[in-house]
């Protein structure tokens, strides 16, 4: 009789939590268009950035997705051209867990492309271990901060001349868990997965508010948000089969669908409202207070040179 109740109440929750989501979920339904547009979508084959890579391709906007594994990348360039009937879709690697990659990825992109939109800075991954890069960094807060920090560095140029243009950021709800630690920004002191993932979100949340004051008066804005729990791919790197498979089942069971949870992400990058909106914090197409240490220009500034050192770039002063 008890295991019955306990059951029951359980299921009582799950469907509460479910019907809560469903309500309370933001829906993009602006019409606007993206013709004439050049958009860049770090991990945009799969999950989110492929549901937000579809819709903006449906949009007319040429779409860019940047990822690591050249097999998974082209199929879903092929998805996200049977989705939205717009041949305008291409792939170009980019490995995060290197910075060489990046700097070859946006010396490419500068080259080639005439202008660049919206950068989405999507790509994201948990459970990656603990271990330095190449480049000295660790592999979770590179692959999830560092390396989009530079990306988004070396294509402000091309942004700048494309403006009116968006840099988005990728980031979730788990940052108000991170912990700002001058002296742990690459897990030396200490770390756990959770820690990490927490700690590069808050970072990219950090970022956006002092790269906003950066580029003030360049029509480059910037934002971040929280696009929702989604039963994606995320969590593929966990090592123990069953911990991940009971995560995915309980995220599919109660969260948002992929589609669901990538709304966010489209309506910073098409929504005219946002014209002139940077600097902020977004979730279910919603602006949101993020955590007090996010809002804190003198720690983003501080981070800002921090992570410019890391990566060993210097960030123009024009």
């Amino acid at each position: 009789m008890v295991l019955l109740l306990i059951i029951g109440a359980i299921v009582a929750i799950v469907i509460i939590i479910t019907i809560y989501q469903k309500l309370t979920v933001g829906i993009c339904n602006t019409s606007a268009h993206m013709v004439g547009k050049v958009v860049i979508i770090t991990g945009g084959n799969s999950g989110l950035g492929l549901e937000t890579a579809k819709d903006l391709a449906s949009r007319g906007a040429k779409v860019i997705i940047a990822c690591r594994n050249v097999r998974r990348a082209t199929a879903a360039k092929e998805e996200i051209v049977k989705a939205s009937g717009n041949t305008d879709v291409h792939f170009r690697q980019l490995d995060l867990a290197s910075l060489r990659s990046v700097r070859d990825f946006c010396d490419h992109i500068n080259k080639t492309e005439k202008r660049v939109d919206v950068l989405i800075n999507n790509a994201g991954a948990g459970g990656l271990g603990n271990y330095k890069t190449a480049d000295g960094l660790h592999i979770g807060m590179q692959v999830n901060y560092f390396g989009p920090f530079l990306l988004t560095c070396l294509l402000v140029p091309k942004l700048k001349s494309s403006a009116p243009s968006r840099i988005i950021n990728v980031s979730s709800v788990i940052h108000k868990y991170g912990e700002l630690d001058f002296q742990n920004l690459n897990m030396e002191k200490y770390w756990s997965d959770y820690l990490v993932y927490a700690n590069s979100k808050l970072f990219l949340n950090m970022i956006t508010l002092e790269l906003s004051k950066r580029l003030e008066g360049t029509s480059v804005t910037v934002n971040a948000l929280h696009p929702g729990v989604a039963a994606t791919n995320i969590f593929r790197n966990i090592p123990s089969k069953i911990i991940k498979g009971i995560l995915l089942a309980v995220i599919g069971l109660v969260f948002q669908s992929p589609w669901e949870a990538a709304q966010t992400s489209i309506y910073l990058a098409v929504a005219s409202e946002l014209d002139n909106v940077s600097g902020k914090y977004f979730s279910d197409c919603r602006q949101k207070l993020p955590s007090k240490i996010s809002r804190d220009p003198e720690l983003a500034k501080k981070l800002f040179a921090e992570s410019e050192r890391l990566v060993k770039y210097t960030f123009p002063d024009n």
